[in-house]
């Protein structure tokens, strides 16, 4: 007889999925006609939540009004770094009173349109109740780093230039 013995080496998580529905709402009522035919307007649908409104950036005859694919992108990787932050904050026995982020990012377009992000610089300014763990509160953000979701799906770099404050 024989036995089989299974090391448990790390601990199972159970996939997470996520649906969403992105319609366009751009028709002007001759479709795709030529370029200038059709707005890039769309809306992102999430059952239960808020509609997104959405359009192309304005430099691709988007909305300037409404938000693009590339705010987007940057807005998930700048409140994914904020909730992987507070968590490690919260490990760390740092006690957070405010964030917020003025994240930047540079997007390349290449001669036959295609295009991609070569970086996403985040700008968190974090405030704590002590001081004497300021230090602390800046390399934390390396950490977060490693645990953003969003982060470690991307193929550029997302840098950090934080601040910590009383």
């Amino acid at each position: 007889m024989t036995s089989f013995v299974f090391l448990k080496t790390h601990k199972m998580h159970p996939n997470h999925n996520y649906k969403l529905t992105v319609k366009w709402t751009g028709n002007k009522g001759t479709g795709t006609s030529s370029y200038r035919a059709y707005d890039r307007n769309h809306e992102i649908l999430v059952e239960g939540k808020t509609t997104i409104l959405g359009s192309a950036d304005p430099t691709f005859h988007g909305d300037k009004t409404v938000h693009n694919p590339e705010d987007l992108l940057l807005a998930s990787l700048s409140a994914c770094h904020m909730m992987s932050y507070l968590h490690v904050c919260v490990k760390n026995g740092i006690v957070v009173t405010d964030y917020s982020d003025e994240a930047t990012g540079i997007m390349v377009v290449n001669d036959d349109g295609s295009g991609h992000f070569i970086e996403v610089t985040l700008h968190p300014v974090v405030t704590i109740t002590d001081e004497a763990l300021l230090s602390k509160a800046n390399e934390l953000h390396k950490e977060a780093n490693k645990l953003c979701f969003i982060a470690n799906s991307v193929n550029f770099p997302v840098k950090h230039d934080a601040v910590s404050k009383i």
